[in-house]
């Protein structure tokens, strides 16, 4: 008990630490390791005596129906041994497990007694009602234990008043009140529920029984220690609660001052003020990065600032945007001519309102269509009846991932013969996903792989360079920046859980020019960036993994 009250720290640095001192708390109480026995204590086996001598006045009396008789504790049933004074017993033994009742959906009104059903108990907030005149058990009122049982399930003290409690739900009745002690055996159940989803068989509840649930074993103590050991849990849990809030406090400000600090860097109009944005960044990270969710929020905060121009110096004598996208037009216009590429509608004129921020010198805001070849995927169920076919690999939403390609499952389609060259990918393709969960609206990667032939669904859009020397990446990067995602998020077709953008939309997508050397910088700056980022969640893993285990080794000692 003394280790335990010592690293109480320990737990509150592990990640789940929390979640599991509280289970550990549980199983102590539950093996008699919470608090001292008093050998003056009366005997468990006295109160188990008491509760049957009840148990056989109440059937005697009619009160109650006869329970079941259950089946004798075997010694191969016991998982551990007991402290001196306390005893086995079976769940069923020591209190009724009473049924709720079904309802038909004539029977729940808007006015009347309140069904609580298990969705009231966890979630839901919609109540119904009933004016049913039903036996006393199938009320409970408020202090009652009750468990519910199916997919959600768990122990609970009620103190919403008299209700109706439904059939997923059992209403524990005590043949004598306070003992064995109620909140003794709501923690037990706490520890129960608790054993059985750490075991991964939680669904099991689902088909629990009220067989099953008599059956149990509960490790039974004297009855004054009961209340102790109650005292006790509550004392520590309340260090838990304690521990928590803290923890939700520091998670808070450190999220907090992150969010100021690339606000900051994302914000300076000066050099000197981002070189003091980017070095409070830097010489905070061991405080600022112990989660994920902040070097996530890093990589898009040194996305925004590569597409705005700030991540490197401008170089004067770098050939400006402005050429380079003269020579892709002029490269247009020639496989316009020679019919290589179809004419498109054009767009209409690129304006101020369409540019998201003012660019440094040299760059130039274009549209994608302006710097690329865009064309759409192979569609599914085309008929295709006497035609020469070919079966080609081809790629779905699922492969294209932001910033790279996921080819653990590739699929294959059916296509015409002579739509080959038409549908296939090349070195250096853009994909570009059409829609699906908000995330996946535009999330685009390279196709980098030196295969023969492999085509693309119609659900992902391909673009192609124009120009050989154009920079790819560059592309890839900007499209997978904040301010393509926010132009995709306004654009897009939305319905509660789903969007989608079309081949128009995609066309305008505003993409910030560099000079084509600019570009190469920027991309090199960025690689080495997202490596830094790569090795804080690798940092955060291992430390995450160091004080699991720290804790683990703590609570196998307790």
């Amino acid at each position: 008990m003394e280790l335990l009250e010592k690293h109480f720290d320990t737990a509150f640095a592990a990640p789940d630490g929390i979640k599991k001192l509280r289970e550990l708390i549980l199983t102590l109480a539950m093996q008699g390791k919470l608090v001292e026995q008093d050998p003056n204590d009366q005997p468990a086996s006295e109160l188990l005596k008491e509760i049957e001598a009840e148990k056989a006045r109440l059937v005697k009396e009619k009160k109650i129906k006869k329970p079941k008789q259950l089946a004798k504790i075997k010694a191969d049933e016991v998982p551990y041994a007991l402290p001196a004074g306390w005893e086995w017993g079976r769940f069923g033994d020591l209190v009724l497990v009473l049924n709720g009742r079904a309802y038909k959906k004539n029977e729940l009104l808007d006015s009347g007694t309140p069904v609580l059903r298990v969705g009231n108990l966890f979630t839901s907030k919609q109540w119904y009602y009933s004016d049913l005149t039903l036996d006393e058990d199938k009320y409970i009122n408020s202090e009652d234990l009750i468990y519910a049982w199916s997919a959600s399930f768990g122990p609970f003290i009620w103190e919403g008043g008299k209700a109706i409690y439904h059939y997923h739900i059992w209403k524990l009745k005590f043949f004598i009140e306070g003992s064995p002690y109620k909140e003794y055996l709501y923690n037990y159940l706490l520890d129960a529920t608790d054993r059985i989803k750490r075991a991964g068989s939680g669904i099991a509840m689902i088909h629990m029984t009220k067989g099953r649930m008599e059956e149990l074993l509960v490790p039974l103590p004297p009855l004054a220690e009961q209340h102790r050991i109650v005292a006790k849990i509550d004392q520590l849990m309340a260090r838990c609660d304690e521990l928590e809030k803290l923890r939700i406090e520091q998670e808070q400000k450190r999220l907090a001052v992150h969010t100021s600090a690339l606000k900051q860097l994302l914000d300076a109009q000066e050099q000197d003020r981002f070189a003091n944005a980017w070095k409070f960044l830097t010489t905070n990270f061991g405080e600022l990065y112990t989660v994920k969710e902040n070097v996530v929020e890093l990589r898009k905060a040194i996305l925004q600032l590569a597409v705005m121009g700030k991540l490197v110096e401008q170089d004067p004598s770098d050939q400006p945007a402005s050429e380079l996208l003269m020579e892709i037009e002029a490269e247009k216009a020639r496989l316009l001519k020679e019919k290589k590429v179809r004419k498109v509608k054009p767009l209409p004129e690129f304006s101020l309102k369409d540019m998201p921020y003012a660019l440094p010198e040299r760059w130039e805001w274009v549209r994608l269509e302006d710097v690329v070849e865009l064309g759409s995927g192979v569609t599914k169920g085309r008929k295709l009846a006497g035609k020469k076919l070919i079966s080609i690999p081809y790629l779905r939403v699922a492969n294209v991932q932001r910033g790279y390609l996921d080819l653990a499952v590739i699929k294959e389609i059916e296509i015409v013969e002579n739509e080959v060259e038409k549908y296939s990918l090349k070195y250096g393709d853009l994909l570009i996903t059409e829609g699906g969960d908000w995330d996946k609206v535009g999330r685009t990667c390279l196709w980098r792989e030196e295969v023969p032939v492999c085509g693309h669904q119609n659900h992902i859009f391909r673009a192609r360079k124009v120009l050989n020397k154009q920079n790819e990446n560059w592309l890839e990067k900007c499209l997978n920046s904040p301010i393509s995602r926010q132009y995709f998020a306004g654009a897009s077709k939305q319905t509660t859980n789903l969007a989608s953008i079309n081949k128009t939309q995609l066309r305008g997508c505003p993409i910030p020019m560099p000079p084509l050397t600019e570009q190469r910088r920027i991309v090199e700056k960025l690689d080495q960036l997202m490596t830094l980022c790569d090795d804080l969640e690798h940092q955060i893993d291992t430390a995450t993994n160091t004080q699991n285990n720290l804790l683990n080794a703590v609570m196998a000692q307790v």
